[in-house]
């Protein structure tokens, strides 16, 4: 486990999005706003953070227009359409100066003027058949509970303790419930088979509550019999059906927007409220259970809680190098970062958030933030970043087979199949990955690569294939941990050997990302020794200080 995943669900659609989306003159604007294009990072997972009011400032960080726009209009980013082939590329910082107790749906229509103002943006509904899958009712009755109204709202993870040797299965329970909000979630639980939005049309009305457990995606080639689909999860236990169609839906049309915001308004930077302290309120820190598997679940309360978590996973995480490998990225650690596991309840303050209403309101920026202070604290944790040799990839081209991309397209990447909808996953479980990159240049897919493959490539690609203009392709491959091949280096399987060779394909189907890149695309990756920043522990304790 190499990095950790808060549960964020995305909503869908918001009726009060459409219509012709000019605003009326009394819409709430923000009171000030620096708005900028966002600094340049080498951070393997480039997302957008942020989307949290505290103390009267409003924060979204790296946010590209697609982002923007399904916050402002609460839809699902797979119904924005059309726009220049930068919408999904250039990212963006927005800080704002909010009245504290504004409301997520104030917040919202202020985003939507502040787009219209800044960017000139100009947008319009449409309905239009979209892939989707589909909530429906089984052949029997639903395997349902009516809920009483009682306990907590939501779905929540269960721990399990799998014996040796087994595959765990992901499992939630959930409460209260309506079948509305339930399909809205199962796209992030369950997003390694669902690509698309999940639709509700089981016409069950009032909530629920029901557990349900599956085999992740990336593990269901090794779980054999024993795995368990996310559609034969519902299927199966729920008394549900899940299917793939092409429906009529409601989107929203990107008619036009200015890739420059305007000017900000002198002195805004004095304007705006300082960044609050990135501190826990509280926190208690104990060792671990010997047989404590690794977890992390932040609450809607603002309460952070960690089980068996060695401490370099912590530090991997935050400082942002959780998708990298911990043995390159971060030297000098003693040995007892990796043996000696902890379980840590933290409080942190939060704010209110203008995403999703299920999404928990602490900023992951400043969670991270939190964490390094707790660290150095607790655990009286000292490191500096420098640059050292690490070993590197060059993507370089053989034979390429890529095919060049329409121009008028929005360059893009999503997980999933293309346009014609071929799914290699479906018939080989062992190829757990599938990537669309849509008018991406070979500069872009480099420097996606790291993003993309963490679990083999932990430092960033340079391009050096030397094909200029956009391509449109897919890649499908197995994830590291399925390759047994290859020999480890640095404790991560999957690794490509020294001297750039692509390492085969597995005897048991699997498919490494550099064999991927090399027959699928022509391509290659080639080995490098270049100076990359890294992390240095200066200094670290084996125990905390005492609660």
């Amino acid at each position: 486990m190499r990095a950790f995943a808060l549960l964020v669900f995305v909503s869908l659609l918001s009726s009060t999005a459409f219509g012709q989306l000019a605003l009326a003159v009394s819409t709430p604007a923000f009171e000030t706003a620096d708005v900028h294009a966002s600094a340049h990072t080498t951070n393997p997972n480039p997302f957008m953070t942020g989307g949290v009011l505290r103390g009267g400032r409003y924060d979204l960080r790296r946010a590209t227009m697609v982002d923007l726009i399904r916050i402002a209009y609460d839809v699902d980013p797979d119904t924005v359409l059309g726009g220049p082939s930068w919408l999904e590329t250039d990212r963006f910082d927005v800080v704002a100066k909010v009245p504290p107790q504004t409301s997520p749906e104030a917040i919202k229509l202020m985003l939507q003027a502040l787009l219209a103002d800044r960017f000139k943006l100009v947008l319009h509904k449409d309905t239009k058949p979209m892939p989707a899958f589909v909530l429906t009712l089984g052949k029997g009755k639903p395997k349902l509970k009516e809920a009483d109204g009682s306990g907590n709202t939501g779905c929540q993870p269960q721990l399990q303790k799998p014996e040796p040797g087994t595959i765990p299965y992901a499992m939630v329970s959930c409460h209260n419930m309506t079948m509305q909000a339930f399909a809205r979630m199962l796209r992030l639980m369950a997003n390694g088979y669902l690509t698309q939005p999940v639709v509700d049309s089981t016409e069950l009305k009032g909530t629920w509550d029901f557990d349900i457990k599956w085999t992740g995606r990336g593990q269901l080639g090794q779980a054999g019999a024993d795995g368990i689909s996310i559609f034969d999860a519902v299927d199966k236990q729920l008394g549900l059906k899940l299917e793939a169609q092409k429906i009529p839906s409601p989107v929203l049309i990107v008619d036009s927007v200015n890739q420059k915001p305007t000017d900000n308004p002198p002195g805004v930077a004095q304007s705006l409220p300082p960044t609050p302290p990135a501190e826990f309120e509280v926190a208690v820190i104990k060792p671990s259970m010997p047989d404590s598997q690794p977890m992390f679940r932040v609450l809607p309360s603002g309460q952070v809680d960690l089980q068996g978590v060695p401490v370099k996973m912590l530090i991997a995480f935050a400082w942002n190098f959780e998708f990298a490998s911990t043995n390159d990225m971060i030297v000098g650690a003693p040995k007892f970062l990796d043996s000696a596991r902890f379980d840590i309840k933290a409080k942190a303050s939060v704010g209110t958030s203008s995403g999703p209403t299920v999404a928990p309101p602490i900023d992951i920026d400043d969670l991270k933030l939190m964490l390094r202070a707790l660290l150095a604290d607790r655990f009286k944790l000292a490191t500096h970043t420098e640059e050292r040799p690490v070993t590197a990839y060059n993507l370089v081209a053989v034979k390429p087979k890529l095919k060049p991309a329409d121009p008028t397209n929005r360059t893009s990447f999503k997980e999933g199949p293309g346009a014609d909808g071929k799914d290699p996953r479906n018939t080989s479980p062992t190829l757990t990955r599938l990537v669309t990159c849509q008018n991406m240049s070979m500069a872009q897919f480099a420097d996606l690569l790291q993003k993309i493959a963490p679990g083999y490539i932990h430092s960033p690609v340079l391009d050096a294939t030397g094909l200029e203009g956009a391509w449109d392709f897919t890649l499908s491959f197995s994830s590291s941990n399925l390759i047994q091949s290859a020999p480890a280096r640095g404790g991560d399987a999957g690794q490509q050997p020294p001297g750039g060779a692509p390492t085969a394909s597995d005897p048991n189907g699997a498919v490494s990302v550099f064999d991927a890149v090399s027959k699928q695309l022509g391509l290659k990756l080639e080995e490098k020794k270049r100076p990359v920043s890294v992390l240095v522990i200066d200094h670290v304790e084996e125990k905390p200080t005492d609660n």
